[in-house]
């Protein structure tokens, strides 16, 4: 009798649990407690690594997790950590974004005004068109843009793990989201040091100051934060103005899909734009706990965990994703996925900033 030769093999996930081939290994087996536990015990100690680092150095845990992800990249190849390393990116940003909802109400959005909330469109807008045009330059694509230009117009990290999930692996390699997520880190930790020194440097007062560091900081908790070590006014209106940011996460996406839908299809034709507009169940739960929250009022307490709850689940998704990245891809990719986020970053600053001194009192 000879011996059959193995089946080539799975099969690493990543983020979005597409496979593909890597080595050879035996096939996949069913996600149980006991299969997911290795991989997920393994993450939750890396990311409170990063939890513990961030609180007693001052550094974004998002932006450690990342780094330490990347460190124990070699972790990732025992097969014994695959399965919950692939569980914990895939799902736990998608819960991770859902709870963002709990942040945002309809009215807060409203309070704003017309002629802020234009601009604030023309910010996001200038992120989007400074980011689509550097990745064109360096030979990135659109769609290392529009990733690079969504993260920075919206809320960071949770909006480009949204963001890929209509974008996809098969458009935009892994390496290259990832190295976008440590870009968009790296440049709201930036942020949160320089922007608030600058508007006070400049002499705006707490509405500017405030509309300027909500407008154009990436990270949600560092948005507010900035607010809130210039003045207390100034950190209620970065607070208002970040959250309004955050709120436009569904129809952002929803926008890029009905966008990129048609990507790919070949010969089968195009689809209705009512089926290309499709979202991520995660971006519907999202905007229905938006509008459950603006009618029903979540109870005093329940949004500050919910916050807490959602930056650590992402959190959690950002390291098990990083440890499943391929380190060689990384350094072949090099410097240019960077340039889009830069460009973003830069045009962001400056269009908030045009639009704080011209339009907010």
């Amino acid at each position: 009798m000879t011996r059959r030769d193995p089946e080539p093999a799975l099969y690493a996930g990543d983020l979005f649990g597409e496979i593909y081939q890597s080595q050879q290994v035996e096939p996949p087996v069913a996600a149980t407690p006991r299969t997911l536990a290795p991989g997920l015990v393994t993450c939750l100690i890396a990311a409170l690594a990063a939890m513990w680092l961030a609180e007693h150095y001052g550094f974004p845990a998002i932006l450690l997790g990342l780094l330490i992800g990347l460190a124990l990249n070699f972790l990732s190849e025992h097969p014994a950590l695959g399965q919950g390393l692939d569980f914990a990116a895939r799902h736990f940003l998608r819960f991770g974004i859902v709870l963002l909802g709990m942040q945002v109400t309809l009215a807060q959005i409203g309070g704003i005004g017309w002629l802020p909330f234009a601009g604030l469109l023309a910010i996001m807008a200038s992120a989007f068109g400074a980011a689509l045009l550097g990745a064109r330059i360096v030979g990135q694509g659109r769609y290392a843009g529009v990733l690079a230009g969504g993260a920075t117009a919206i809320c960071g990290a949770s909006a480009a793990l949204a963001l890929y999930g209509v974008i996809g692996r098969d458009r935009l390699d892994q390496s290259r989201f990832t190295i976008t997520l440590v870009g968009i880190a790296l440049a709201s930790a930036l942020a949160l040091s320089l922007y608030p020194l600058i508007a006070e440097t400049l002499g705006l007062n707490d509405a500017q100051a405030g509309y300027l560091v909500g407008a154009s900081i990436h990270d949600v908790a560092q948005a507010i934060g900035g607010g809130f070590a210039i003045s207390d006014a100034a950190g209620a209106q970065a607070t208002i103005i970040k959250l309004a940011r955050v709120a436009l996460l569904a129809p952002v996406v929803a926008l890029v899909a009905l966008w990129l839908g048609e990507a790919g299809r070949g010969e089968a034709g195009p689809r209705p734009a009512w089926r290309r507009i499709s979202l991520p169940w995660f971006i519907v739960a999202f905007l229905l706990l938006v509008v459950l929250n603006s009618f029903a009022p979540m109870p005093d307490g329940f949004a500050e965990g919910g916050l807490a709850a959602s930056k650590f689940l992402l959190l959690l998704a950002v390291t098990a994703t990083a440890m499943r990245s391929q380190l060689l891809l990384l350094i072949e990719a090099g410097w240019r996925p960077l340039v889009p986020v830069m460009a973003a970053t830069l045009a962001s600053f400056a269009t908030a900033l045009l639009v704080s001194v011209t339009l907010i009192g």
